[in-house]
């Protein structure tokens, strides 16, 4: 697992595919008190999520992929800062891109997640997901999340969510396979390397086509 790093895999699979981490992060006014007294939150971010997942995985070939993408887009919405993970994967370039590719790129990157996690999350095999309630602060307005997914049979696979304090509440920021892995540097170098070649629309075509591919052109 925590293989594949340029294609499907945008978050995590339980199964055939991997997904490295997001992101690295921008620092906010909290201190360190107010995160100490809202911690906990963060972890039920994760454990809200776990549920659409799981949810997600019981429904597998017996719904479309299209209400499987409706019902999880929402629950990633939830979960994640997708704006803040795609401006620092891609960059500088960000702040030079105009605002209606910015909104072009932030709406494939929105959909090529979900249909990600719709692709990797599609069946399901006993599997539970557990939440440690220790988190591990990592600076004034981040903590680590830890979670596992764990197999009727086999060894967990352990994550890290990477929490960050936002306007609506805790957000994912990046994911840490082996509690170390982040998808950020990975993501960013794939990226940047389209942006080098054929700026955003290079980058935009290369979202859209992973998401028609994963979905099996049933979300373009």
């Amino acid at each position: 697992m925590f293989t594949d790093v340029d294609t499907a895999s945008m978050w995590i699979a339980p199964g055939r595919r991997s997904l490295l981490g997001l992101l690295m992060i921008i620092a906010s006014p909290f201190g360190p008190n107010a995160l100490a007294d809202s911690s906990p939150d963060a972890a039920a971010t994760i454990k809200q999520f776990n549920v659409a997942l799981l949810a997600a995985m019981q429904a597998g070939g017996r719904t479309d992929f299209n209400h499987r993408f409706q019902a999880l887009a929402s629950a990633v919405d939830r979960a994640f800062d997708l704006r803040t993970v795609l401006s620092v994967s891609v960059g500088l370039g960000w702040a030079s891109l105009s605002q209606d590719q910015q909104g072009r790129l932030l709406d494939a990157f929105r959909r090529y997640t979900v249909v990600s996690y719709v692709a990797n999350f599609d069946s399901y095999a006993g599997q539970t997901f557990t939440v440690s309630p220790e988190m591990r602060s990592l600076d004034a307005d981040r903590v680590a999340v830890k979670s596992r997914i764990r197999p009727l049979k086999g060894d967990a696979t352990e994550l890290d969510y990477v929490m960050k304090r936002t306007p609506s509440g805790w957000k994912v920021v990046d994911v840490l396979a082996a509690g170390s892995i982040s998808r950020v540097a990975v993501q960013r170098s794939d990226f940047r390397r389209l942006l080098s070649q054929g700026g955003g629309d290079a980058l935009l075509a290369s979202l859209q086509r992973k998401t028609f591919d994963l979905s099996g052109g049933a979300v373009t």
